[in-house]
């Protein structure tokens, strides 16, 4: 192909070069059009970096242009209602219409394959029942709390600023506001973006103690005192790790950390930050609970918790063991699945590392029940949560409320274009480009995000209201069937035994 190439270009260089001189100038024009087909050509044999260009010059480009389409290509021209990934298109549609308060019934029954292992489904009730809107909140705040937090059951999974655009976060914070929701800040410190709206917060301290660190790292008591002080902070969330890279740290690029960024940050602007993959505060279960409690009293007796992925069960028995012999309780408990989503995470530890959501939720709350220390310590679960069933199968595994992260960016008009860690974002949610960011209308997602979790409360409340329950705390697992072979049904207490 490269010698064709060659013969082609100098062919028509030199037929059109003669008849421009020969018969009409207008064939120079012709010349003049075409000839950066023919740069780009040589170029491309010349160049060591890409042998489908080097070998197919000019015509190997098509490759780079479809490759770089393919996510289009097969979201809107190939895949199914059902087989989309990370998540379909109809629990991608379910979110759009929610956030949007328009129609959101199905025709003609439904789309799944009831006869396939792995469908699940509600036992519903013939007596029916009434659920209060007050019923779907929970408190916040063992008996170690002095300002417990009346929180919904949904809540706002941690995104940095940083990692999402100003828009983004002014959206999230401002539909929290209005819906009564309360927005978690991810690691990245708490910005203007998540304190002008007025929305409920959940500062997250991750190992980087962005928000509240010295200059060599470690942590900042004075910093953190200042800012947990704030009214619009309701819990501190101590992050341990996270779903989609549990036990990995991150870097903030020297670019990406502009003068707003570092100041939010307590870092040095133009500079890498390292986040490292653990705390320098504690190195134990002792020292974990220690600083939980020191933070509830330097934050005047807010609810305090930790966030973790379960790896080693060992570990967390640990914890729990010294919750007992410390009698210092945590206010909460998070658990990420190894399903969550991030901005972006090596592939081994997205799709190899971590307990799924299930798994690791039903071990946390058998655990935390046979250690008699469940009681007053509630348990909230993230990962994948998109519907209002998704919700009801984490209720009965234990979890007291969730906590949803890309369901939300759904809700802000997220398209699923999976250039989360590319800074090109095209809608303008996961990214620092202000040309893309300005798109994000911030009055009109508010509102979007504000209906997503009202339609979807009302989403659980009528399922409990089917099955007969009063309140979420009297869901159980004895409520969720799931098809494990063609010809065989278990509970959810038989798979994932009390």
């Amino acid at each position: 192909m490269r010698n064709l190439f060659i013969i082609i270009s100098v062919v028509l260089i030199a037929g059109l070069g003669s008849a421009g001189y020969f018969v009409h100038p207008s064939f120079w024009w012709i010349l003049a059009i075409i000839s950066p087909l023919f740069v780009m050509g040589f170029f491309d044999i010349i160049q060591t970096k890409h042998t489908i260009r080097k070998n197919y010059p000019l015509i190997g480009r098509l490759r780079y242009f479809f490759e770089s389409i393919r996510p289009e290509i097969s979201q809107y021209f190939i895949e199914s209602d059902l087989n989309g990934r990370p998540f379909n298109r109809r629990d991608r549609s379910v979110v759009y219409q929610r956030a949007k308060a328009v129609r959101q019934t199905v025709p003609f029954g439904t789309q799944l394959h009831t006869d396939e292992p792995g469908y699940e489904w509600v036992t519903h009730s013939l007596y029916t029942s009434h659920i209060e809107e007050d019923d779907m909140r929970i408190t916040i705040g063992s008996s170690q709390c002095s300002q417990p937090y009346s929180s919904s059951i949904m809540n706002i999974s941690a995104m940095s600023f940083g990692s999402l655009s100003m828009n983004a976060v002014l959206a999230l914070n401002g539909g929290a506001k209005k819906g009564n929701f309360a927005h978690n800040t991810g690691e990245g410190g708490i910005s203007k973006y998540h304190k002008d709206p007025g929305g409920d917060l959940i500062w997250q301290i991750g190992t980087g103690y962005f928000g509240c660190r010295n200059d060599d790292g470690t942590f900042n008591a004075e910093l953190f005192q200042k800012n947990s002080a704030h009214p619009s902070v309701k819990m501190i969330e101590v992050k341990l790790s996270q779903g989609a890279k549990p036990g990995h740290g991150g870097i903030l690029p020297a670019k990406k950390n502009t003068p707003e960024i570092a100041a939010i940050r307590h870092v040095k602007p133009g500079t890498a930050v390292l986040s490292p993959p653990r705390h320098s505060a504690f190195n134990d279960s002792k020292g974990l609970l220690e600083f939980v409690a020191h933070l509830r009293e330097l934050s005047g007796g807010k609810p305090v918790g930790f966030k973790l992925c379960l790896g080693k069960p060992e570990e967390f028995e640990e914890i729990c063991e010294t919750i007992k012999s410390t009698g210092i309780k945590p206010d909460f408990i998070t658990i990420d699945g190894s399903e969550g989503g991030t901005g972006a995470a090596p592939l081994e530890f997205s799709d190899r590392l971590g307990m799924p959501l299930y798994d690791a939720l039903a071990f946390v709350y058998n655990t935390m029940v046979k250690h008699g220390i469940k009681d007053e310590i509630k348990l909230i679960a993230s990962g994948r949560v998109m519907t209002g069933f998704d919700i009801v199968k984490l209720l009965a595994l234990g979890a007291d409320g969730v906590n949803s992260a890309r369901a939300m960016m759904f809700a802000l008009g997220c398209i699923q274009a999976l250039e989360c860690d590319s800074g090109h974002c095209p809608t303008g949610i996961a990214t620092q480009q202000k040309g893309l960011m300005k798109g994000l209308d911030v009055t009109a997602k508010t509102e979007r995000v504000a209906n997503f979790h009202k339609n979807t409360m009302f989403a659980v409340k009528e399922i409990l209201e089917a099955t007969g329950k009063h309140s979420t705390d009297e869901v159980k697992r004895d409520l969720i069937f799931r098809r494990v072979e063609e010809n065989k049904v278990m509970r959810f207490d038989e798979i994932y035994p009390y």
